[in-house]
């Protein structure tokens, strides 16, 4: 640790980047508090690593409020997300709407919020927000981009009103990442499972923990703003080439 930044809460914490972002902290000898619905992924992590635990949905203030209250962290790691609607919009229930924007949007909104007044009191503090190239660039969700889109401005917006206060704001926007995240996504299966077999070699959880370190541990005069990191063999943009069927 090279920061004066001790403490961490982490939310969708049980895998992929939230498991790997754990990890990675308390390696860096910070104190830390893992949020997830799974009990049993928790608890294996909490004999790992040593961290508190706190077996939540992120839409439940009432669960997570007192308990941010008294961890007080000096970093929030806002990581859980779903990735429903990679249909289309047309496709996407009422439903996967919803809970797209509970947990993608609002929840990360809320626990900041939570978190804010503390940090200012103490004059320290780090938001990490988990985005995606699909909140910077055009790709094939509405829903999902639309929701990472919603991360990223709330990310620009929110480090404008903290300037001058010496809390920093970080948004990290991954390409493609090897976890569960098209198993847990809502939509067709068929098109989830082609979509989660691409052959290429794809980031790992522990490459976007490496870059959530690499922000929190800058200089605290330094505010890495926006991260975003792919692998080598995915680049965005380009143009579609199936056939457009002729009006009628």
């Amino acid at each position: 640790m090279t920061s004066d930044l001790k403490s961490a809460l982490v939310t969708g914490a049980t895998s992929g980047i939230g498991a790997a972002t754990v990890r990675a902290l308390a390696a860096s000898g910070r104190t830390v508090l893992a949020i997830a619905r799974r009990e049993d992924r928790l608890r294996d992590l909490a004999e790992e690593t040593d961290c508190a635990c706190l077996v939540a949905d992120v839409r439940d203030l009432d669960a997570i409020a007192s308990k941010i209250d008294a961890f007080a962290p000096d970093i929030i790691v806002n990581n859980a997300g779903v990735g429903h609607g990679i249909d289309g919009l047309e496709h996407a229930t009422s439903e996967m709407i919803k809970e797209a924007v509970e947990i993608n949007v609002i929840a990360p909104m809320q626990i900041a919020a939570l978190a804010l007044a503390g940090m200012r009191e103490r004059g320290k503090g780090h938001i990490v927000n988990i985005g995606s190239i699909a909140g910077l660039h055009t790709l094939v969700s509405a829903v999902y981009g639309g929701t990472k889109g919603a991360v990223h401005l709330m990310s620009q917006n929110l480090r404008f009103e903290l300037s001058g206060s010496g809390l920093r704001v970080t948004e990290i926007c991954p390409g493609r990442v090897s976890t569960e995240f098209y198993q847990a996504a809502a939509g067709d299966k068929d098109r989830l499972t082609q979509l989660g077999q691409t052959g290429i070699m794809e980031l790992q959880p522990a490459d976007i923990a490496d870059a959530i370190l690499f922000a929190v541990d800058a200089p605290p005069h330094v505010n890495v703003a926006t991260i975003e990191l792919l692998p080598v063999e995915q680049a965005v943009g380009g143009t579609r080439i199936e056939p457009i069927a002729p009006r009628q």
